[in-house]
């Protein structure tokens, strides 16, 4: 018979759990302070199962498509909504949870909340996504009705929060300013890599013979700007004359296919591999290998406020690196990076360069983000502000 504990539902609508990292972590601290977890995500690639026990973690999957074009859109995530409120309506008969926290994007999980407060169940909303930016980011315009239907989801989703949890301070001014949150009520809680899930396991034939190696980790879409990578990578090799790099491109998504194309088209194929999707036991070995890491994501409204983990990845590994100078990438990487100028590829190339040429200075900015990872941008100092709002919102 189970023991009387406080029970927690988690709804994810965009990545299967466990490989979202940052809803796992949130389920493993919650339960190991007692809480009773339950996760609602899509099913995935290596995640098909419908119903699971995770390490004592209860995860229930429905599936889903990757939809195209408004009409598309609209029906993925309405089949996203009805499964979620039936699964939750499942959930509930079985554990009775006082907390449903909703993990966005899109901002459209607050009606299954609005009807579980019928059951005085507790909501608390983790922003994951700034939506209006990101459509603004993919379509270069802030107006119009579906720039102005996003909007009013997240001023709803907030309006309907008893707490919410911001990744960052733009996140958190963003609930201030835009949408009204009281400050006692929003709680900063950073995506940042577990220390003990680090494992240093450095290999030197992943330089294939080559004396340096860089390398990228993360998603492969549209807004994280690796044509403007290749770019920098084809100044490298072709301008700079530099054969003595390799670079890795770790991850998978939809731009992969025509990333692989350009890279062809550019005759880059000899010194840029791609390695597909891995999980981080799997993706270790580049990491603790790379002599720089990489991040190209341009600035726009919605990176400017973001935080990569893959630039936290990076520094967790004692890995120099590079990315554009963005707002948030500064408050993460402070020291420990080399910034180029905004969405310039060629400048993006010479801060590598700069690098690679330097082992002092690679050594620097390494020991200066790790340094910055074990005081105080890691998992187990936001996990006491995760279950400090959760504790606010029992007593909500």
């Amino acid at each position: 018979m189970r023991s009387e504990r406080p029970a927690v539902c988690i709804i994810v609508e965009n990545l299967p759990v466990p490989f979202d990292r940052r809803v796992w972590q949130e389920a493993r601290s919650l339960r190991d302070a007692g809480y009773r977890v339950s996760v609602i995500c899509p099913k995935g690639e290596g995640y098909q199962q419908s119903y699971e026990v995770n390490e004592g973690i209860e995860i229930y999957r429905h599936g889903i498509w990757e939809a195209s074009g408004t009409v598309g859109y609209l029906l993925e995530y309405g089949w996203a909504l009805t499964a979620e409120f039936f699964l939750a309506l499942k959930v509930f008969l079985r554990t009775r949870f006082q907390i449903l926290q909703a993990c966005n994007p899109p901002d459209l999980i607050f009606p299954i909340a609005i009807f579980f407060k019928l059951f005085s169940v507790r909501f608390v909303f983790d922003h994951h996504d700034l939506n209006p930016e990101l459509y603004e980011a993919k379509l270069g315009k802030r107006s119009g009705f579906i720039y102005a239907m996003l909007c009013l989801a997240e001023w709803l989703t907030y309006r309907t929060a008893d707490i919410s949890i911001a990744t960052n301070e733009s996140f958190r001014e963003v609930a201030l300013a835009r949408d009204g949150m009281k400050p006692e009520r929003v709680f900063l809680v950073r995506s940042c890599p577990d220390l003990k899930e680090i494992h240093f396991s450095p290999s030197s034939e992943l330089k294939q013979g080559k004396p340096y190696l860089v390398a990228y980790l993360g998603v492969m879409g549209q807004q994280e700007g690796l044509d403007l990578l290749l770019e920098a990578i084809e100044y490298i090799v072709c301008k700079r004359h530099r054969q003595d790099v390799g670079f890795v491109l770790v991850g998978g998504g939809t731009e992969k296919p025509h990333l692989q194309a350009l890279c062809a088209a550019k005759g880059l194929d000899e010194v840029v591999r791609f390695t597909g999707k891995l999980k981080g036991a799997d993706y270790a070995p580049y990491l603790s290998t790379a002599d720089v890491c990489v991040a190209s994501d341009p600035k726009n409204s919605m990176n400017d406020k973001s935080t990569m983990n893959k630039i936290l990845d990076y520094m967790a590994y004692g890995r120099p690196t590079v990315l554009f100078d963005l707002t948030e990438g500064r408050r993460s990487a402070g020291d420990g990076a080399l910034y180029a100028r905004p969405n310039d590829p060629q400048d993006l190339a010479e801060q590598i360069l700069k690098l690679l040429d330097s082992e002092p200075l690679r050594r620097q900015l390494g020991e200066c983000g790790r340094k910055r990872i074990e005081e105080r941008l890691n998992w187990e100092t936001e996990s006491k502000v995760l279950l400090a709002a959760y504790a606010a919102a029992l007593k909500s």
